[in-house]
């Protein structure tokens, strides 16, 4: 049995687009992370087969996820779809996943190929996480319809996820230490220390409709920058597939770079630094404790 999951945050842009791209045998759960536009209203009248679990603040990708993961456990999944939003599936994508998977069992995350909204292209993320995992041709072999069936990589992208449920069992949830970007990172680091793999199905397709988002410029210690600084932090620290990590060697140059912002009375940048300095003592044993509960295999977080 296999529930697909998805996200929802004020998605009436994509919404009728995504669900009419999934096949009616499968059973969906929607968790809606407190949506201010008409989406829960749109799904109740249109889709009432759908289980909706609507929440009263945004929980973020992990934590919404793990809600929908549970669920789908508890109503005896074999295997979840993690579905983005704005993600488009075209057709037999997940009955080609569940193929891949049963000829390799080995497989902990198994995704397609992610198309630009368009499906002109690949899209832009997925492919900087390929060419980053390597594979510098692959963008060429993609156009000139050369690829393999499947690649193995270290990462790729939660957009669209098979997640069998031995996975589960083994890696559990997603950190909930990481609210929204470097959840799927981290995840996919815990894979491969729990001798798992990352797989990616070539034949099976979504389009990931996110292209035309423009980054925001990110000003040095806004609050902005401090979200950032917090994410990188962990991501880089709770990576349990690096035993050899120490909060010290970044402490220290952040102390060097305040003692000499002091000597040239910038204030600026030594009340900037010591507010960073705070943010890594702060999270350092929330950090901590999550590599210990990720070294370890059970259902965490779900």
């Amino acid at each position: 049995m296999v529930y697909i999951i998805i996200v929802t945050y004020n998605a009436m842009q994509w919404l009728s687009k995504t669900l009419s791209s999934i096949p009616a045998e499968f059973s969906v759960v929607i968790v809606d992370n407190n949506s201010s536009d008409k989406t829960l209203d749109f799904i109740n009248n249109n889709y009432q087969q759908i289980t909706v679990l609507p929440q009263s603040e945004n929980l973020g990708f992990g934590k919404a996820n793990n809600l929908g993961i549970s669920y789908a456990l508890n109503k005896g999944a074999d295997y979840v779809f993690l579905l983005n939003q704005d993600a488009y599936l075209h057709p037999r994508t997940i009955e080609k996943l569940l193929d891949a998977h049963k000829s390799n069992p080995q497989l902990g995350i198994i995704s397609p190929l992610h198309l630009n909204g368009n499906g002109d292209n690949l899209d832009v993320g997925f492919l900087n996480a390929i060419t980053n995992s390597g594979l510098e041709h692959f963008n060429d072999n993609f156009k000139a319809q050369k690829l393999n069936s499947v690649y193995e990589l270290p990462f790729v992208n939660a957009a669209a996820w098979l997640l069998p449920k031995q996975t589960l069992e083994i890696v559990g949830g997603f950190d909930p230490i990481f609210f929204h970007y470097g959840e799927d990172d981290n995840y996919c680091q815990r894979i491969l220390f729990h001798g798992l793999k990352t797989g990616v199905l070539t034949d099976a397709i979504i389009n990931h409709d996110r292209e035309n988002r423009t980054p925001k410029k990110v000003e040095i210690y806004s609050s902005q920058y401090y979200k950032t600084k917090e994410k990188d932090y962990k991501l880089r620290w709770s990576n349990i597939l690096d035993s050899d990590y120490s909060f010290k060697p970044k402490l220290w140059e952040l102390q060097k770079r305040r003692i000499k912002a002091l000597l040239k009375l910038d204030f600026k940048v030594f009340s900037g630094v010591g507010k960073e300095i705070q943010l890594i003592k702060k999270h350092k044993s929330e950090i901590l404790n999550s590599r210990t509960i990720n070294m370890t295999k059970g259902r965490h977080y779900l």
